[in-house]
């Protein structure tokens, strides 16, 4: 549908997401843009202009993407650039201690679960310290920049877990980790657990919650100075699956995520320690995650890496004729394909070689095409 923009409200939002993708902007001077200082390059913006209870969109070249804006009302038109300047800014890299992950290429996060229950692999490493470190140690040989370490299950259905028995499940493992120079990030949304990962040696703090959970956890991470994983859930409560739904899952996950990030730079966080994650799978249906998969660059508007976490999830199952947990490789694959064509910077895996490989592979055809043209 096409959209004038003078027929636009200025009380309306607007949402951007690049589209088009050019495999190399070889010959195309003019014609195509960035995200961040990665190696995607797209040649045309999707607008959703949200004033009622659907959005409409329409898709601008971006050699016309200055004048669209420009007739824009003030206000949308102001927020439009904010989101342009957003996509192009450079992706700061993580400094982990004495690690530097870089974000101008994907990176791989190693998922290690630290529990009896969680839904693909509880029960692997619990109650063994020494042999879950192992695991980790095993993952970031095979690739993984980071390795995140949780104690506490979040599938749908999952018993609540005393901070006391998270810490103890997670910091044997995280010291080990730590003292081999592994960049570590602890998957948790209590504060007492992430001030004793961060003492263990620990990197970053992954929240479901986006630090909502727990009161004090805003705090921790202003204190620490850590980068941080804000995560869109529907509730904050125990648990994090309950919702009422969505007008429009994407537009209204952005809002959620943009005021979070808002939030926590009000409360000290510096905006380039903030990393964004859409969370696939809570309190979202089928529908919905395949919305936020298919139009996952509008996240990039919001001028933070994204993480995206989608590896043998229910959707995965959902598409392949109820596929079990355990043999969803294949569609786990996919998802993190998608996701890095889509510019993600980081994705959250079980599978550490396969998407490795998958990822080396993905810039090999970049690095071709950009020689090539």
């Amino acid at each position: 549908m096409t959209l004038n923009p003078a027929t636009v409200s200025p009380a309306a939002r607007i949402y951007l997401r690049p589209v088009w993708f050019a495999d190399s902007p070889i010959g195309l001077d003019g014609r195509t843009a960035r995200i961040g200082n990665g190696l995607v390059w797209y040649q045309g913006i999707e607008a959703s202009v949200r004033g009622a209870a659907r959005p409409v969109r329409d898709s601008i070249a971006v050699e016309r993407l200055d004048q669209w804006i420009a007739a824009l009302p003030g206000p949308v038109s102001a927020q439009a650039r904010a989101q342009v300047a957003a996509i192009a800014a450079p992706r700061a890299p993580l400094v982990l201690g004495e690690r530097t992950i870089r974000l101008d290429q994907p990176q791989v996060m190693g998922i290690l679960n630290m529990t009896p229950d969680s839904f693909s692999d509880g029960g692997k490493h619990v109650d063994d310290a020494q042999a879950a470190a192992d695991a980790g140690f095993a993952m970031a040989a095979a690739g993984a920049a980071i390795i995140d370490v949780g104690g506490e299950s979040t599938r749908p259905g999952a018993a609540p877990v005393w901070e006391g028995d998270e810490i103890a499940r997670v910091v044997p493992v995280i010291e080990r980790l730590a003292k081999a120079g592994v960049a570590i990030s602890i998957d948790t949304r209590k504060a007492a657990v992430m001030q004793a990962a961060l003492a263990a040696g620990a990197h970053i703090v992954n929240d479901v919650s986006a630090l909502l959970h727990d009161p004090l956890a805003m705090e921790v991470v202003a204190k620490a100075g850590c980068p941080v994983v804000l995560m869109h859930a529907p509730s904050t409560g125990e648990n994090p699956h309950i919702g009422d739904g969505y007008a429009d899952p994407v537009c209204d996950i952005f809002d959620w995520l943009a005021a979070r990030i808002d939030a926590c730079v009000a409360a000290g966080i510096a905006r380039d320690k903030i990393i964004v994650d859409p969370g696939l799978g809570f309190g979202k249906k089928v529908a919905d995650d395949l919305a936020i998969v298919n139009r996952l660059t509008t996240f990039h508007a919001l001028g933070a890496p994204i993480l995206f976490g989608a590896s043998r999830k229910r959707t995965i199952g959902a598409l392949s004729n109820q596929a079990p947990v355990s043999t969803r490789l294949g569609g786990s694959l996919a998802m993190a394909m998608r996701a890095v064509e889509a510019g993600a910077q980081i994705v959250r895996v079980h599978d550490v070689p396969e998407t490795v490989q998958m990822a080396h592979v993905w810039r090999g055809l970049r690095d071709g095409a950009l020689t090539a043209g």
